[in-house]
C-alpha cells in the first residue's frame, strides 16, 4: 500500500538456516525497523522478526508496499510478494552500507560464500561451499557447545589467547573430538578458541582466494560480529576487513532495497 505521495514502505526478510533477520525501509533509503531472532526456517523465527520489525517501525503489515524474502527458507513464507537469492541480496545490502566494497565474505549457518562486486556494486562473480559444515556458523555453534560457552562470547574469549592452539581437523565431527582431547589435556580455553577461529579462517580464505580478493573487503552475516574470526581471516587474506555495525542485516537490507526497486522501476 502507498501511504502518501512518494512514500513507500518495503520489507526485506532474510530467513536463514539458524537465524532470521528483517529490515523495513522507507522510500528505499531510511531503515525504520529491523529485527533479528536466533531461530531459522521452519520455526517461529520468520514470524517473530516480521512482527518485531513492524512494531519498531510503528506501522502495520497493511502499510507494506512489497515484502521480498531471501535466504535458505525464502520459499516457505506465505506473506511474501517475491523472493530473491541471498547472494543478490547480500550484494545489494553491502553496497548500500559500504559502497566501496568489492569483495564480500558471507559465513552463513550452513554455507560459506565469497562474492566479487564490480565498481557499480553489481555482482560480478561468486563461489560458495555448501557441502560441509566446517568453517560455517554451525561449526562455531558446535565448538562453543563442546566448550560449554556461548557462541556470541567466542570473540571476547579469544582476546585472552597467548598461543593459538592448532586444530588440524577440517571435518566438524573430527574437530569436535580434537577440541575435547585438548580440553582434557588442559589447553587454555582462550588459546583453543583462537585456534578454532584460525581453523575457520583458513578454510574460508581458501574459498575467497578462488574468487579473487579485491579491496575493499567486508564480511556480512552474523559471524562477522565475532571479531576473533574477522581478525583471523584478516591474517589469512593479508588485508583489512571492514565490518559495518549492520553486517548481520545485509541480506534483509538488500531484500528491502530490491523490493523498493520493483516498485519504482517496474
Amino acid at each position: 500500500m502507498k501511504i502518501c505521495e512518494n512514500e513507500y514502505f518495503t520489507m526485506g526478510l532474510d530467513i536463514g538456516s539458524t537465524a532470521c533477520k528483517c529490515v523495513i525501509l522507507k522510500d528505499g533509503e531510511e531503515i525504520i525497523g529491523k529485527a533479528v531472532y536466533p531461530l531459522g526456517t521452519g520455526t517461529i523465527g520468520p514470524r517473530k522478526v516480521f512482527d518485531s520489525a513492524l512494531t519498531e517501525a510503528k506501522i502495520s503489515s497493511r502499510n507494506l508496499a512489497h515484502v521480498l524474502v531471501t535466504g535458505y527458507g525464502r520459499f516457505q513464507f506465505d506473506d511474501a510478494n517475491s523472493q530473491k537469492s541471498e547472494i543478490t541480496c547480500h550484494a545489494a545490502g553491502i553496497h548500500f552500507l559500504l559502497p566501496n566494497v568489492r569483495t564480500i565474505v558471507d559465513i552463513g549457518g550452513q554455507d560459506i560464500k565469497a562474492l566479487r562486486l564490480n565498481e557499480r556494486g553489481q555482482l560480478d562473480n561468486f563461489v560458495m561451499n555448501d557441502k560441509c559444515a566446517a568453517g560455517t556458523g554451525r561449526f562455531l555453534d558446535v565448538m562453543a557447545g563442546v566448550m560449554n560457552v556461548k557462541t556470541e562470547d567466542l570473540g571476547k574469549i579469544s582476546d585472552a589467547a597467548v598461543e593459538v592452539a592448532s586444530i588440524s581437523s577440517t571435518c566438524t565431527v573430527f574437530a569436535e573430538s580434537e577440541v575435547i582431547s585438548k580440553l582434557s589435556n588442559k589447553v587454555r580455553l582462550p588459546d583453543l578458541v583462537a585456534g578454532i577461529h584460525a581453523s575457520v579462517a583458513k578454510r574460508v580464505a581458501a574459498l575467497v582466494f578462488r574468487n579473487g580478493v579485491i579491496p575493499d573487503v567486508t564480511m556480512s552475516g552474523g559471524v562477522a560480529l565475532n571479531h576473533g574470526v574477522v581478525h583471523a581471516l584478516e591474517n589469512e587474506l593479508k588485508t583489512e576487513i571492514k565490518v559495518h555495525p549492520l553486517c548481520q542485516f545485509a541480506g534483509a537490507l538488500g531484500a528491502a532495497l530490491l523490493a523498493y526497486r520493483k516498485l519504482v522501476k517496474p
